[in-house]
């Protein structure tokens, strides 16, 4: 009986040091709650009033409803860089990433975008926030929208079978903007998403990631001609993804020394390009050579 006491005692007193830790902390929470409050209210001012500016720049410039590409009259330099206020993208589709076909060199011709599997009626959102720049049926990529961000970037999604949206509406990050589907030039119903800035397309892997996160790369991304040159890259697996957050790192990878390939017996222009993750135009065009041409062996290319 005494023991039963005693343990109930040390119980007791051992609740009263939880509950008067617990409210402490709470009473604490409580003073920071305001101050968190003011910082979030801060923050969020901050961000609307960056976005107001971007607007007033980005969504007027080369503002064009008519065609898809706004920019047939502008020369951009590299490296240039695209700098982001969020640190994720919204997925386009309500599913996991299947990509089925990626940014390079495709059966003879540039394929300028990443393509991800999806069902005819999927959703289709804005990945981030902007503003509905072109809404139209355009050659090759079939039913298509254009949003452009605050950031001055496009994105593009094609091959939709329905439209949500009408051209100058602003969308929010994740907002349903159309339908998937199989119109235009397509071999079966897929998302074709093109990223672009200025009219340049760029490499979506390079920018975004589409693996089991939807995570912006870096804050700051610098774009150099590697990363928005699809002979450069195949679309039948992933290109090796260096990311480029300052201008000293896109200088350096710019001006970088080339792998140096040694033909040996047997090497063919296929499979040297298959090995190293290459096209087999961008060995053509770096070398100078045809892809008819015959390979000797010891000959050195510069892939």
């Amino acid at each position: 009986m005494k023991h039963s006491f005693r343990t109930l005692i040390i119980l007791l007193f051992f609740n009263s040091l939880v509950l008067n830790s617990y409210a402490q902390n709470l009473n604490k929470s409580l003073i920071e709650l305001p101050s968190i409050i003011r910082e979030y209210k801060e923050e969020t001012i901050k961000t609307t009033k960056v976005k107001d500016s971007l607007s007033l720049i980005n969504f007027n410039q080369n503002w064009d409803t008519i065609h898809f590409n706004a920019y047939t009259e502008t020369k951009i330099n590299f490296p240039f860089k695209i700098s982001f206020l969020d640190s994720t993208y919204a997925s386009p589709i309500p599913r996991k990433h299947v990509v089925t076909s990626r940014y390079g060199w495709r059966r003879g011709r540039p394929h300028r975008a990443i393509d991800i599997d999806l069902i005819t009626g999927d959703d289709v959102y804005s990945i981030l926030d902007g503003k509905v720049r072109y809404v139209g049926y355009h050659s090759g990529h079939g039913k298509t929208i254009v949003v452009r961000h605050y950031n001055g970037l496009e994105t593009v999604y094609a091959h939709l079978s329905k439209y949500e949206v009408k051209v100058n509406t602003l969308v929010k990050k994740g907002q349903l903007i159309g339908k998937g589907g199989n119109t235009g030039r397509s071999r079966g119903s897929h998302l074709h998403l093109e990223v672009r800035h200025k009219g340049v397309d760029i490499h979506p892997e390079h920018v975004f990631s589409f693996k089991d996160n939807t995570k912006i790369r870096s804050k700051d991304v610098w774009v150099t001609k590697d990363w928005a040159t699809p002979y450069y890259h195949v679309s039948t697996r992933q290109s090796y993804l260096v990311i480029l957050d300052s201008h000293e790192k896109a200088i350096k990878y710019k001006k970088r020394k080339r792998q140096v390939y040694i033909v040996k017996s047997g090497d063919t222009l296929s499979g040297i390009a298959y090995k190293n993750r290459v096209s087999i135009r961008r060995i053509c065009k770096t070398n100078k050579i045809r892809k008819s041409s015959t390979l000797k062996i010891g000959q050195r290319l510069i892939l």
